[in-house]
């Protein structure tokens, strides 16, 4: 079940709340990945509030929203990045992806399977994929006055064993979202302690959301290939009659 693009706006955009989750989010995302030279930088759902720190230096940058989801054009005041598309076929060609953020996408699709596939097959050589997903033992995925609310959360176990069936290697894992998932005045202002006390526990203990950076694998032929020599002897005069 995907929410609608205006209610996922109006939260990171609007609320002082849904401002604290994109800065939460995004600062853990630049920890990771500080900078996109000259790639080719793609984000499928809502990614659109993480991904302005990439629009100066990377080639492209690519805003990909499902239909169910509907669309908005970003950035505001700059040439728009925003495509609406089906959640599993996307128009990009194949191998030309270097960087791939998912945000409220994956949890949401009816479809993960077939939306891994796509993934992997828009990542170049050794590309990467960062999947950001709510945490099912976290507080965030129980309330559904947040985006993370909604759809399936996920353990850190469950969405490596999907990502290794569809031929990605997950990485690196951080956690995000440590806060209160609480508008009130007290927990926002003790929401910046939350999260520098939440970045030095172990992932395991991770907040509302976790992230998992995974590497596109490509695998060669399994075993050994082995040349097999046939014989194939010119039979001389083959067919002639035999003597009477």
């Amino acid at each position: 079940m995907h929410l609608d693009v205006q209610d996922l706006r109006n939260f990171y955009y609007r609320s002082a709340l849904g401002r604290a989750a994109q800065k939460s989010l995004r600062d853990r995302m630049l920890e990771l990945w500080p900078e996109a030279k000259g790639q080719t930088v793609v984000g499928f759902g809502f990614a659109v509030p993480l991904l302005r720190p990439y629009l100066k230096d990377a080639r492209r940058v690519i805003t990909l929203m499902p239909g169910p989801q509907g669309v908005m054009p970003w950035p505001a005041g700059m040439a728009n990045t925003s495509v609406l598309t089906e959640e599993t076929l996307w128009p990009i060609e194949t191998g030309h992806v270097d960087k791939l953020v998912l945000l409220h996408g994956l949890e949401t699709c009816e479809r993960p399977s077939d939306l891994l596939e796509e993934c992997w097959r828009v990542l170049g050589p050794g590309g990467k994929a960062l999947f950001i997903v709510p945490n099912r033992a976290g507080l965030w995925a129980r309330r559904d006055r947040t985006p993370f609310g909604y759809g399936r959360p996920y353990s850190p176990g469950q969405l490596d064993a999907q990502l290794r069936k569809h031929q990605f290697l997950p990485e690196r894992h951080v956690g995000a979202l440590f806060q209160f998932p609480s508008s009130q005045r007290m927990w926002m202002k003790s929401g910046g302690l939350f999260e520098r006390v939440g970045r030095s526990l172990p992932t395991m203990m991770a907040g509302g959301a976790f992230m998992v950076e995974a590497t596109k694998l490509v695998y060669p032929p399994k075993g050994q290939v082995k040349r097999k020599r046939v014989r194939n002897p010119i039979g001389v005069m083959e067919g002639a009659a035999k003597p009477v």
